[in-house]
């Protein structure tokens, strides 16, 4: 791989997906980038992409870096031709490029602002990064999708099917207090239809997400129809894209409790986190046995020690 920013980098999912277990089973492998540098850049707060990042850098022998560029760097212009005397004090074309010469691999994470389509679905942060760093980029999400979370989602999901046959995974929207991004249910949804399952998306109107990621895939209405005989099932709730970042519904009979869970067929329950407990989903799943969000999060350490190895031996 040349940068790590979509499914569609990915060469062999399959193989990629073994080398994540093969690590899951034998973590703490230093000879493999002794003396390597990653950096890790965050443009927006982070928990478990941030930790699971280092410590899958450590794993693998490499110094892990991480620079909070709101607090610890200058804040950055991106436009290109740009007369910079305003409140911007460097430019992304000296700054990815300086960092391109520190590092050997770079992880980015950049945030939407939900307030232009257009600007936030161009991904013109991370593709500047791309542009001016010079090495290869892992994207720690972006405006538009969270390819390292999709990659634990996955191999999660096929550590945890017993069945026979392709399982039943469903994607269903939540409520919340907040206008939150399409990032990981784009992502999930794009990763999911090129995954060997059988895929659909429950939502409510007006909360279909574009159809880059959603084209081929079956979207309800109805969260009883959809959830009906599911193996697993991805609580998460995303802002709408048709008008774009707007809450259109904080519908609660759409936040996911035994009700729910009653529809499947007593499918594992699966979320990205930071969960907003009794809103998203309830204490009861969460607390259950069903609730697999803690392997979920698990798994990120070793999908992005699977990735950034890859990207440091392309």
């Amino acid at each position: 791989m040349q940068k790590f920013t979509s499914v569609h980098d990915v060469d062999d999912l399959g193989q990629l997906v073994a080398k994540v277990l093969s690590f899951k089973q034998n973590p703490f492998q230093p000879e493999l980038a002794s003396g390597k540098k990653v950096g890790l850049i965050f443009l927006n707060p982070s928990l478990r992409t941030r930790l699971s990042s280092q410590i899958a850098a450590r794993n693998l022998g490499a110094e892990a870096i991480v620079l909070d560029i709101g607090k610890d760097g200058w804040a950055l212009e991106f436009e290109d031709g740009a007369v910079m005397n305003g409140d911007k004090a460097e430019h992304i074309k000296e700054a990815a490029g300086v960092m391109g010469r520190y590092f050997d691999v770079m992880g980015v994470r950049t945030f939407p602002e939900l307030k232009s389509r257009e600007d936030d679905y161009s991904e013109k942060l991370m593709n500047a990064f791309i542009k001016y760093a010079g090495i290869p980029i892992l994207s720690l999400e972006s405006g538009t999708r969270h390819p390292l979370q999709s990659l634990a989602d996955l191999v999660t999901i096929q550590e945890q099917w017993k069945g026979t046959g392709r399982p039943k995974v469903v994607l269903t929207w939540a409520p919340h207090i907040k206008a939150l991004p399409q990032a990981v249910p784009n992502s999930f949804a794009e990763w999911m239809k090129v995954a060997d399952v059988d895929f659909s998306i429950a939502n409510p109107k007006g909360y279909n997400l574009a159809d880059e990621f959603t084209a081929g895939v079956e979207v309800i209405h109805n969260q009883e129809e959809a959830l009906k005989a599911a193996d697993f099932v991805y609580v998460k709730n995303w802002s709408s894209y048709e008008e774009y970042g707007q809450i259109l519904s904080k519908d609660e009979s759409w936040t996911f409790g035994e009700k729910q869970l009653g529809w499947t067929n007593n499918a594992k329950i699966m979320h990205c986190l930071p969960v907003r407990r009794g809103l998203v989903i309830k204490d009861e799943i969460l607390d259950g046995p069903n609730a697999i969000h803690l392997e979920q999060a698990e798994n990120r350490v070793y999908s992005a020690q699977a990735v950034i190895h890859s990207l440091l031996n392309q």
